[in-house]
């Protein structure tokens, strides 16, 4: 099947980019065609602009829009992989998603009713983050995060959420806790859902 990976952290020795080299793993264990648009090296701008609200407005997409509609369009199966950084995504990561999930694209509405058009594509999301669950639960963040990505961004823009992977404390995290999300990891990508 064709994956597509929407990767989001700068650094290439982070335990996100660990994390991105399990995924590759996994889907190239099941023989997945795998494209990958790490956005800071291919340098995404991710400032959404008046052009781009000009232009989406006219139907008129910027050529590094396009591009990456292009490969969504192409693939049946996507995983994003960011942290999360002051209880969000990071700026590349949702000006990602302001500039490329536009209208007529990821969504539109019809006569009043919300539709999202990704529909058919499933979804992996892979988070990591400084705080134990426990302090997201007390917080209420771990509710927020799912209504702000998973509801407010994946699902309404019509995606199969399959997993969202919530790795926590995970600057402090120990190779034997790396090791167990690793696993999960690779548990999901086997599931018969990726594998049809």
């Amino acid at each position: 099947m064709r994956h597509l990976i929407i990767y989001a952290h700068p650094n290439e020795n982070s335990l996100n980019n660990h994390l991105l080299q399990t995924v590759i793993e996994s889907l190239e264990k099941e023989n997945h065609e795998i494209e990958i648009r790490d956005l800071n090296k291919i340098g995404f701008d991710p400032v959404f602009s008046l052009e781009d609200i000009q232009g989406q407005l006219a139907g008129q997409l910027s050529d590094d829009v396009k591009t990456e509609q292009e490969y969504i369009s192409r693939a049946e199966q996507i995983t994003f992989i960011y942290p999360i950084w002051w209880t969000g995504m990071p700026a590349i990561m949702k000006g990602y998603i302001d500039r490329v999930f536009s209208y007529g694209f990821a969504y539109r509405y019809d006569q009043g009713v919300q539709k999202g058009l990704l529909k058919g594509k499933k979804a992996v999301i892979i988070n990591t983050h400084g705080k134990s669950h426990e302090e997201y639960e007390r917080m209420g963040m771990d509710k927020a995060l799912t209504l702000t990505s998973d509801n407010g961004i994946f699902i309404y823009s019509g995606f199969e959420i399959i997993q969202h992977f919530f790795f926590d404390k995970a600057d402090k995290a120990s190779l034997e806790e790396v090791e167990i999300w690793k696993e999960q990891i690779r548990n999901t990508y086997s599931l018969p859902v990726f594998n049809l």
